[in-house]
């Protein structure tokens, strides 16, 4: 079975190949004519054409008219005509509170109708709408496609994720992360990258693009970020700026080759990076304001003509080096298009408006930008349709079909690295322990998989810690561990911004290190960063779900109890413990009625 799934993942690589590279004629621009541009170019004031270009939050939850929040929505599009918004979620004490179906597509309507020009309205949905939005389809993280090994998964997302999002309003996604995560020290790409093979990395993006464009009544803009390659670094660009200090051989060879593919592929966008690259601009500049990478690399020599938008001004990456108004003339003089939450978008508008006026920042330039985001709204029927009918997003969201999808995916990703006692599957749950050490007591982590696990061995004992739990407190958990002949611990670490590191958090290491030490063999499930053993190399077994999500969660609670095969294959490398490819294959046990 799963050599007859390899051979059709190549296949089907290989047919994306042959299809893409016809897509676009690397010789032509792969932004085409779009009729009408000119005309609503020439109703434009130069403050409303550098108002287009400028992107800003909004939180896809109800506001009331007489809020601060909605008077702030009402500014932003009203008063300063701006290009479009990109749909986040509030964070409360470390968890992100995702927004709801019907919520997000009211006010995106709204927001719709108070704006002159129709709004682009983007969101990160790197694992689906699930990134941003509840209620949708529970797809698990890039690398988790990648450890399936199956490029018809990834094509199945991206239509799935295009139909979901313009089902709700947004109509920009800002996926997929086309990274090639090789350095184990990554602090914040890891799992929403597919993986350390560039090749794979690439059919992967490809396939991705292909489908979230297979649907010619849902168009979406698709983006491929963060170039020219941010997954060798070991510095999180939301905090300061992070540096790749390969040379030009091998960022030709790795770096660049997905956005090769996927301009190939006609993907709609390119998200820059605020990374600084000595072997492309020995100024040390961030990608996102070099004009040595955007015109001169990614326009020129990759013939790159679509809209280029910079990741997040506000990240420190940036931020620390220029204020508002300067960092929004260099992005544009770089030859980026869309200004991507800068702090205040006045600054950026005026910045740029007065960088135009002093001769800085030439009229034709900024003509130049606005015509690809005017182009990118009548593509997508923008000026003949901005909203969306409530009623039918039930007609389109989370459908059994995708959730099945999205399971399958879970389930054939989990991958077995190491069993030196053959723990695995458990075949004497009432005497093994499992505990779940969460990231924070207020979220959900941990719950679906002890849920999942009492499913199917009610009589299994269950821990549900969280990294706030002090030294006293883990060590009366590990003596009443300790009682159990097997210990399973399902570590979660996932990928957050701000946080500069994908380690165990709180008390959490000198406690799995405890439990290591004595005889008891210990499997050690990582949900989330698959590095994660490099820091327990002595753990009897070691497995990865390569996500955090809840469908990673019940595909882990069906691995260990034997109810499915263990089929994955590592898409990195774990230096010292097992290489990129790896990955024991365990059949599954007779069922008796799960």
């Amino acid at each position: 079975m799963f050599l007859r799934r390899a051979l059709f993942a190549l296949s089907l690589s290989a047919a994306l190949f042959a299809a893409t590279v016809h897509v676009k004629d690397p010789k032509k621009p792969s932004e085409p004519s779009v009729p009408g541009v000119q005309r609503y170019l020439r109703s434009l004031s130069l403050r409303d054409k550098i108002a287009q270009l400028v992107i800003m939050p909004v939180y896809g939850e109800p506001a009331n008219v007489r809020s601060a929040q909605f008077r702030r929505y009402l500014h932003l599009i009203q008063s300063l005509h701006i290009g479009g918004v990109i749909v986040m979620g509030h964070t409360q004490n470390g968890v992100v509170r995702s927004a709801e179906p019907y919520a997000l597509a009211a006010l995106l309507n709204r927001l719709q109708k108070m704006s002159h020009l129709p709004l682009l309205v983007a969101a990160d949905f790197e694992r689906g709408a699930s990134m941003r939005v509840a209620s949708t389809t529970s797809w698990p993280y890039n690398m988790a496609f990648a450890a399936a090994k199956d490029f018809a998964d990834a094509s199945y997302e991206g239509a799935e994720t295009a139909r979901d999002a313009r089902a709700m309003g947004v109509n920009w996604l800002f996926a997929p992360v086309s990274d090639v995560n090789n350095n184990p020290d990554n602090p914040i790409i890891n799992i929403r990258s597919y993986g350390e093979n560039p090749d794979e990395v690439s059919g992967f993006v490809q396939a991705f693009v292909v489908g979230a464009h297979s649907d010619p009544k849902n168009p979406v803009l698709v983006t491929a970020k963060h170039f020219p390659g941010h997954g060798d670094t070991s510095e999180d660009s939301h905090i300061g700026l992070a540096k790749l200090t390969a040379d030009l051989d091998r960022i030709n060879a790795v770096e660049l080759k997905p956005f090769r593919a996927s301009i190939a592929a006609g993907v709609d966008s390119i998200m820059t990076a605020h990374l600084s690259v000595p072997a492309l601009d020995p100024e040390n500049e961030p990608a996102s304001v070099s004009p040595k990478i955007v015109t001169d690399l990614l326009r020129n020599e990759l013939n790159f003509h679509g809209l280029v938008v910079t990741d997040a001004m506000d990240m420190q990456g940036l931020a620390s080096m220029f204020n508002t108004a300067e960092a929004s003339v260099r992005a544009i003089e770089a030859g980026s298009d869309v200004l991507l939450m800068p702090n205040r978008a006045e600054d950026a508008i005026n910045g740029v408006l007065a960088a135009v006026n002093s001769g800085r920042i030439s009229r034709k330039r900024i003509d130049e930008s606005v015509t690809r985001v005017l182009a990118a709204k009548l593509r997508l029927g923008l000026m003949r349709k901005k909203t969306v009918v409530l009623e039918d997003i039930a007609d389109v969201v989370d459908s059994p079909e995708a959730t099945e999808r999205a399971q399958t995916v879970a389930d054939r990703a989990i991958t077995l690295v190491k069993d030196e006692k053959g723990s695995l599957p458990l075949r004497y749950p009432e005497s093994t322990c499992l505990v779940a050490l969460s990231e924070n007591r207020r979220g959900q982590q941990g719950q679906q998989l002890i849920e999942e696990v009492k499913k199917r061995a009610p009589s299994m004992t269950t821990f549900l810690l969280d990294a706030s739990m002090s030294k006293t407190d883990l060590d009366q958990v590990a003596a009443k561990v300790e009682t159990c002949s097997r210990i399973v611990l399902a570590a979660y670490v996932t990928v957050a911004a701000y946080r500069g590191n994908v380690a165990l958090a709180g008390n959490y290491p000198d406690f799995v290190r405890g439990l290591i030490e004595t005889n008891i063999p210990v499997t050690l499930a990582a949900l989330g960063n698959p590095y994660l053993v490099l820091s327990f190399p002595h753990v009897s077994a070691y497995l990865a779900t390569f996500s955090s999500t809840p469908t990673s969660e019940i595909a882990l609670a069906k691995a260990l109890l034997g109810e499915i095969p263990i089929t994955g294959h590592l898409p990195v490398t774990l230096p010292g413990i097992s290489q990129y490819g790896e990955g024991i294959q365990l059949a599954a046990l007779p069922q008796k009625g799960f």
